[in-house]
C-alpha cells in the first residue's frame, strides 16, 4: 500500500467528485440535483451532518460543484502550486487534524468537525490526502485518462505506477480498438 487507507479512500473520492464535473464532450452534469449528491454521499461513505430544508440543500450542493473546480488544478499542478492549493483549503476551513474512530473506521485523521458543511469537510480531506501525495513526492499519480475523447482524472494507486485509464471503461475501449486495428492491418 503506498498510502494509508485513508488517504487513498479521500485521493479516490476526490477524483470521483472531480469527474461528476460536466465535461467538454457530452456536457452532461452528474451532480444534477441533491438527489445524485445524496447518492453520492452515501456511495464515498461520507459521514457527518448534512444541510436540511430544501433551501439548505440546495445551497449545499452548489457548495460541493464549486469545489469540484478547486480540487481538479491538483491533477496539473506543479510541486509549488499544489501546496498553494492545498494550504488555501486548510486555512479556509481552519483545518485541526485529530485522530477519530468511528463507525467501521479505525483511527484515521479527521481535520474538521463533523458538523461542519459538507463542501468544507470534503475540501479538508481531499487537502489532508493531498498533503500525503506532496510529502512522499507521488504527484505523478495524479493523472487525466490517456484516452483521447476522456478528461477524468484518475489517482493512481498501482504498484508500478502504471495506470493510465479512468474507471469508465476507457482502457477497455482502448484494447479494443487496439486490437481490431492490429487485426484489419494483419488482414489487409
Amino acid at each position: 500500500m503506498l498510502f494509508a487507507h485513508d488517504t487513498e479512500v479521500a485521493l479516490a473520492g476526490a477524483a470521483a467528485l472531480v469527474n461528476t464535473s460536466p465535461d467538454r464532450l457530452s456536457g452532461s452534469e452528474e451532480l444534477p440535483d441533491t438527489a445524485r449528491l445524496d447518492e453520492f454521499v452515501r456511495t464515498w461513505e461520507w459521514t457527518g451532518s448534512r444541510a436540511v430544508g430544501s433551501a439548505a440543500r440546495e445551497a449545499e450542493l452548489a457548495e460541493v460543484r464549486a469545489l469540484r473546480v478547486r480540487l481538479r488544478p491538483l491533477w496539473d499542478a506543479d510541486l509549488d502550486q499544489a501546496v498553494q492549493i492545498v494550504n488555501r483549503l486548510l486555512t479556509e476551513a481552519r483545518a485541526l487534524p485529530q485522530l477519530v474512530k468511528h463507525d467501521q473506521w479505525d483511527y484515521h485523521l479527521h481535520a474538521t468537525d463533523s458538523a461542519a458543511p459538507l463542501a468544507q469537510r470534503m475540501a479538508v480531506e481531499a487537502a489532508m490526502a493531498f498533503v500525503d501525495v506532496i510529502r512522499m513526492d507521488e504527484l505523478g499519480r495524479l493523472r487525466t485518462c490517456a484516452a483521447e475523447d476522456c478528461e477524468d482524472v484518475l489517482v493512481d494507486l498501482s504498484k508500478n505506477s502504471s495506470r493510465r485509464f479512468c474507471d469508465r471503461g476507457c482502457g477497455n475501449r482502448a484494447n479494443v480498438a487496439a486490437y481490431r486495428a492490429r487485426r484489419r492491418e494483419q488482414a489487409g
